[in-house]
Protein backbone atom coordinates (compact mmCIF):
# COMPACT_ATOMS: atom_id res chain seq x y z
CA UNK A 1 0.00 0.00 0.00
CA UNK A 2 3.16 2.34 0.36
CA UNK A 3 4.23 2.11 -3.04
CA UNK A 4 1.97 4.83 -4.80
CA UNK A 5 2.69 6.99 -2.26
CA UNK A 6 5.85 7.13 -3.07
CA UNK A 7 5.13 7.65 -6.32
CA UNK A 8 3.26 10.48 -5.83
CA UNK A 9 5.95 11.92 -3.52
CA UNK A 10 8.71 11.31 -6.34
CA UNK A 11 6.09 12.78 -9.04
CA UNK A 12 5.68 15.98 -6.73
CA UNK A 13 9.55 16.40 -6.20
CA UNK A 14 10.24 15.93 -10.09
CA UNK A 15 7.63 18.83 -10.79
CA UNK A 16 8.75 21.24 -8.29
CA UNK A 17 12.30 21.08 -9.38
CA UNK A 18 10.95 21.14 -13.37
CA UNK A 19 8.57 24.16 -12.50
CA UNK A 20 11.44 26.02 -10.28
CA UNK A 21 13.56 28.92 -12.44
CA UNK A 22 17.30 28.34 -13.59
CA UNK A 23 19.82 29.36 -11.27
CA UNK A 24 21.14 31.36 -14.14
CA UNK A 25 17.82 33.18 -14.91
CA UNK A 26 16.93 36.34 -12.71
CA UNK A 27 13.85 36.23 -10.81
CA UNK A 28 12.07 39.67 -11.42
CA UNK A 29 9.81 40.46 -9.04
CA UNK A 30 5.72 41.71 -9.63
CA UNK A 31 6.38 44.40 -6.75
CA UNK A 32 9.09 46.74 -5.64
CA UNK A 33 9.02 48.22 -2.04
CA UNK A 34 5.38 47.12 -2.03
CA UNK A 35 3.86 48.45 -4.86
CA UNK A 36 2.42 46.54 -7.41
CA UNK A 37 4.29 46.70 -11.08
CA UNK A 38 1.12 46.13 -12.90
CA UNK A 39 -0.94 48.53 -14.81
CA UNK A 40 -3.69 48.31 -13.19
CA UNK A 41 -2.16 49.60 -9.50
CA UNK A 42 0.63 51.82 -11.08
CA UNK A 43 -0.11 55.53 -9.53
CA UNK A 44 0.63 57.02 -13.71
CA UNK A 45 -0.87 60.51 -14.32
CA UNK A 46 -3.70 59.29 -16.30
CA UNK A 47 -5.12 55.70 -15.44
CA UNK A 48 -4.36 53.19 -17.61
CA UNK A 49 -2.08 55.23 -19.46
CA UNK A 50 1.67 56.16 -19.00
CA UNK A 51 3.12 59.63 -20.05
CA UNK A 52 6.72 59.92 -21.15
CA UNK A 53 7.94 62.83 -21.68
CA UNK A 54 11.10 64.14 -24.45
CA UNK A 55 12.65 67.42 -25.54
CA UNK A 56 11.76 68.93 -28.78
CA UNK A 57 13.26 68.97 -31.25
CA UNK A 58 14.13 64.94 -30.64
CA UNK A 59 17.33 63.88 -31.71
CA UNK A 60 18.07 60.86 -33.81
CA UNK A 61 19.61 58.71 -33.19
CA UNK A 62 17.54 58.49 -30.62
CA UNK A 63 14.42 59.02 -32.30
CA UNK A 64 13.60 59.33 -35.88
CA UNK A 65 11.58 62.38 -37.40
CA UNK A 66 11.30 64.15 -34.14
CA UNK A 67 8.46 61.93 -33.80
CA UNK A 68 8.77 59.94 -30.63
CA UNK A 69 5.24 58.17 -30.89
CA UNK A 70 6.45 56.01 -33.93
CA UNK A 71 8.74 53.79 -31.90
CA UNK A 72 11.56 54.50 -34.15
CA UNK A 73 15.08 55.38 -32.49
CA UNK A 74 16.77 53.76 -29.21
CA UNK A 75 15.00 55.93 -26.96
CA UNK A 76 11.52 55.85 -28.46
CA UNK A 77 12.35 52.26 -28.93
CA UNK A 78 13.21 51.69 -24.85
CA UNK A 79 10.21 53.40 -23.85
CA UNK A 80 7.91 51.69 -25.77
CA UNK A 81 9.53 48.33 -24.43
CA UNK A 82 9.44 49.19 -20.52
CA UNK A 83 5.98 50.06 -21.18
CA UNK A 84 5.23 47.00 -22.44
CA UNK A 85 7.15 45.59 -19.73
CA UNK A 86 4.72 46.70 -16.94
CA UNK A 87 1.93 46.35 -19.16
CA UNK A 88 0.84 48.86 -21.25
CA UNK A 89 -0.36 48.45 -25.19
CA UNK A 90 1.48 50.87 -27.31
CA UNK A 91 -1.40 52.75 -27.70
CA UNK A 92 -1.45 53.18 -23.95
CA UNK A 93 1.56 55.60 -24.53
CA UNK A 94 1.13 59.27 -24.08
CA UNK A 95 4.53 61.71 -25.10
CA UNK A 96 4.42 65.16 -23.87
CA UNK A 97 7.42 67.59 -24.96
CA UNK A 98 9.26 68.88 -22.12
CA UNK A 99 12.52 70.88 -22.55
CA UNK A 100 15.67 69.41 -21.46
CA UNK A 101 16.65 71.67 -18.64
CA UNK A 102 12.52 72.00 -17.58
CA UNK A 103 12.82 67.82 -17.24
CA UNK A 104 15.18 68.35 -14.12
CA UNK A 105 14.03 70.65 -12.10
CA UNK A 106 12.31 70.47 -9.16
CA UNK A 107 8.68 71.03 -9.04
CA UNK A 108 5.31 69.14 -10.25
CA UNK A 109 5.84 67.63 -13.64
CA UNK A 110 3.19 67.06 -16.52
CA UNK A 111 5.17 63.31 -17.42
CA UNK A 112 5.53 59.75 -15.46
CA UNK A 113 8.90 59.52 -16.44
CA UNK A 114 10.95 61.28 -19.10
CA UNK A 115 13.41 60.15 -22.04
CA UNK A 116 15.90 62.10 -23.18
CA UNK A 117 19.69 61.50 -22.85
CA UNK A 118 19.84 62.09 -19.13
CA UNK A 119 23.15 61.14 -17.61
CA UNK A 120 22.94 60.01 -13.94
CA UNK A 121 24.95 62.18 -11.41
CA UNK A 122 24.43 63.18 -7.95
CA UNK A 123 23.46 67.00 -8.51
CA UNK A 124 20.74 65.67 -10.92
CA UNK A 125 19.38 63.24 -8.17
CA UNK A 126 18.58 66.01 -5.64
CA UNK A 127 15.36 67.04 -7.58
CA UNK A 128 14.58 64.09 -9.51
CA UNK A 129 14.92 60.14 -9.68
CA UNK A 130 16.87 57.99 -11.94
CA UNK A 131 15.75 54.41 -13.02
CA UNK A 132 18.44 52.15 -13.48
CA UNK A 133 20.60 52.85 -16.14
CA UNK A 134 19.90 51.81 -19.56
CA UNK A 135 22.61 52.77 -21.79
CA UNK A 136 26.37 53.58 -21.08
CA UNK A 137 27.99 56.32 -22.86
CA UNK A 138 31.24 58.43 -23.71
CA UNK A 139 31.26 62.45 -24.65
CA UNK A 140 32.99 63.16 -27.71
CA UNK A 141 34.86 65.68 -29.11
CA UNK A 142 33.83 66.84 -32.96
CA UNK A 143 35.09 69.22 -35.58
CA UNK A 144 35.13 70.48 -39.06
CA UNK A 145 37.23 68.97 -41.55
CA UNK A 146 38.35 72.81 -42.21
CA UNK A 147 39.21 73.69 -38.68
CA UNK A 148 42.69 74.14 -36.61
CA UNK A 149 41.09 71.74 -34.50
CA UNK A 150 40.86 69.16 -36.78
CA UNK A 151 44.61 68.07 -36.18
CA UNK A 152 44.16 67.77 -32.65
CA UNK A 153 45.49 64.07 -31.32
CA UNK A 154 45.56 65.11 -27.17
CA UNK A 155 43.28 67.17 -24.24
CA UNK A 156 46.12 69.08 -24.81
CA UNK A 157 45.51 70.39 -28.07
CA UNK A 158 42.07 71.15 -27.55
CA UNK A 159 42.76 74.00 -24.51
CA UNK A 160 42.98 76.71 -26.81
CA UNK A 161 40.20 76.32 -29.15
CA UNK A 162 37.00 77.99 -29.07
CA UNK A 163 34.49 74.81 -27.59
CA UNK A 164 30.64 74.86 -27.42
CA UNK A 165 28.06 72.98 -25.82
CA UNK A 166 24.43 72.30 -25.16
CA UNK A 167 23.26 73.98 -21.93
CA UNK A 168 22.25 72.10 -18.85
CA UNK A 169 24.21 68.66 -20.46
CA UNK A 170 27.17 66.70 -18.69
CA UNK A 171 28.44 67.22 -22.43
CA UNK A 172 28.65 71.35 -21.10
CA UNK A 173 30.48 69.48 -18.15
CA UNK A 174 33.06 67.70 -20.11
CA UNK A 175 33.52 70.84 -22.33
CA UNK A 176 34.49 72.80 -19.49
CA UNK A 177 36.80 70.45 -18.11
CA UNK A 178 38.62 70.20 -21.82
CA UNK A 179 38.63 74.65 -21.96
CA UNK A 180 40.67 75.75 -19.71
CA UNK A 181 42.04 78.62 -21.88
CA UNK A 182 38.70 80.12 -22.27
CA UNK A 183 34.63 80.08 -21.63
CA UNK A 184 32.73 77.19 -23.57
CA UNK A 185 30.16 78.68 -25.40
CA UNK A 186 26.99 77.55 -24.20
CA UNK A 187 23.72 76.75 -26.63
CA UNK A 188 20.17 76.30 -25.83
CA UNK A 189 19.66 73.51 -28.35
CA UNK A 190 22.23 71.18 -30.42
CA UNK A 191 20.89 72.77 -33.37
CA UNK A 192 22.06 76.27 -32.16
CA UNK A 193 25.42 74.34 -31.48
CA UNK A 194 25.59 73.01 -34.58
CA UNK A 195 24.71 76.39 -36.63
CA UNK A 196 27.69 77.69 -34.29
CA UNK A 197 30.10 75.68 -35.30
CA UNK A 198 29.08 75.69 -39.39
CA UNK A 199 29.43 79.27 -38.60
CA UNK A 200 33.30 79.12 -37.56
CA UNK A 201 32.19 80.68 -33.95
CA UNK A 202 33.28 77.42 -31.99
CA UNK A 203 35.85 75.32 -33.35
CA UNK A 204 34.88 72.11 -31.22
CA UNK A 205 31.52 70.31 -30.64
CA UNK A 206 30.99 68.51 -27.85
CA UNK A 207 28.25 66.05 -28.15
CA UNK A 208 27.87 62.07 -26.51
CA UNK A 209 29.30 59.73 -29.09
CA UNK A 210 25.80 58.09 -30.73
CA UNK A 211 25.59 61.69 -31.63
CA UNK A 212 28.90 62.50 -32.84
CA UNK A 213 28.34 59.75 -35.52
CA UNK A 214 25.00 60.47 -36.42
CA UNK A 215 26.38 64.36 -36.70
CA UNK A 216 29.35 63.41 -38.70
CA UNK A 217 28.09 60.93 -41.13
CA UNK A 218 24.68 62.34 -41.41
CA UNK A 219 24.43 65.96 -40.67
CA UNK A 220 27.91 67.43 -41.97
CA UNK A 221 29.37 65.59 -44.48
CA UNK A 222 32.78 67.80 -43.56
CA UNK A 223 32.39 66.87 -40.05
CA UNK A 224 34.95 64.62 -38.44
CA UNK A 225 35.25 63.17 -34.83
CA UNK A 226 38.43 64.48 -33.11
CA UNK A 227 37.92 61.83 -29.97
CA UNK A 228 36.58 60.61 -26.57
CA UNK A 229 36.94 62.88 -23.54
CA UNK A 230 37.48 61.05 -20.26
CA UNK A 231 35.07 60.91 -17.83
CA UNK A 232 35.51 62.99 -14.70
CA UNK A 233 36.17 59.55 -12.75
CA UNK A 234 37.28 57.77 -16.20
CA UNK A 235 34.60 56.10 -16.42
CA UNK A 236 31.34 55.97 -18.99
CA UNK A 237 28.42 57.98 -17.99
CA UNK A 238 25.41 55.96 -17.57
CA UNK A 239 21.69 57.26 -18.89
CA UNK A 240 18.47 56.91 -16.68
CA UNK A 241 15.06 57.69 -17.42
CA UNK A 242 13.88 60.50 -14.68
CA UNK A 243 11.32 60.49 -12.31
CA UNK A 244 9.59 62.92 -10.26
CA UNK A 245 11.59 62.81 -7.23
CA UNK A 246 10.08 60.41 -4.47
CA UNK A 247 7.56 58.97 -7.79
CA UNK A 248 6.07 55.55 -6.43
CA UNK A 249 6.67 54.41 -9.87
CA UNK A 250 10.58 54.71 -9.51
CA UNK A 251 10.91 51.00 -8.62
CA UNK A 252 8.82 49.60 -11.48
CA UNK A 253 10.44 51.41 -13.93
CA UNK A 254 13.90 50.61 -12.86
CA UNK A 255 12.90 47.05 -12.63
CA UNK A 256 11.52 47.17 -16.06
CA UNK A 257 14.73 48.24 -17.45
CA UNK A 258 16.74 45.37 -15.49
CA UNK A 259 14.34 43.28 -16.74
CA UNK A 260 14.69 44.17 -20.22
CA UNK A 261 18.59 43.77 -19.73
CA UNK A 262 18.47 40.07 -18.48
CA UNK A 263 16.19 39.10 -21.17
CA UNK A 264 18.92 40.86 -23.85
CA UNK A 265 16.15 43.54 -24.89
CA UNK A 266 18.29 46.24 -24.38
CA UNK A 267 21.29 44.93 -26.45
CA UNK A 268 18.99 44.18 -29.12
CA UNK A 269 17.78 47.19 -29.01
CA UNK A 270 21.22 49.07 -28.91
CA UNK A 271 22.32 46.69 -31.82
CA UNK A 272 19.32 47.85 -34.28
CA UNK A 273 19.48 51.71 -33.64
CA UNK A 274 23.03 52.63 -32.46
CA UNK A 275 25.41 50.05 -33.87
CA UNK A 276 26.81 52.47 -36.45
CA UNK A 277 27.92 54.57 -33.48
CA UNK A 278 30.93 52.45 -33.16
CA UNK A 279 33.87 53.93 -31.29
CA UNK A 280 36.27 56.86 -31.31
CA UNK A 281 39.86 56.96 -29.93
CA UNK A 282 40.22 58.38 -26.34
CA UNK A 283 41.97 61.50 -26.08
CA UNK A 284 45.11 62.08 -23.61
Amino acid sequence: MRAPALILTVTAALFAVACAPAEDTPVVPTAVNGVACTKDKLATLTPGKITFGTDQPAYAPWFVDDDPTNGKGFESAVAYAVAEELGYAKADVVWTRVPFNAAIQPGKKTYDADINEFSITEERRQAVDFSAPYYDVDQVAITLKSSKAAEAKTLADLKQVKIGAQVGTTSFESAQRLSAEQDVAVYNTNDDAKAALRAGQIDVLVVDLPTAFHITSAEMTDGRIIGQIPGADRRPEQFGIVLDKGSALTGCVSNAVESLRSKGKLTAIEQEWLSAAGSAPELK
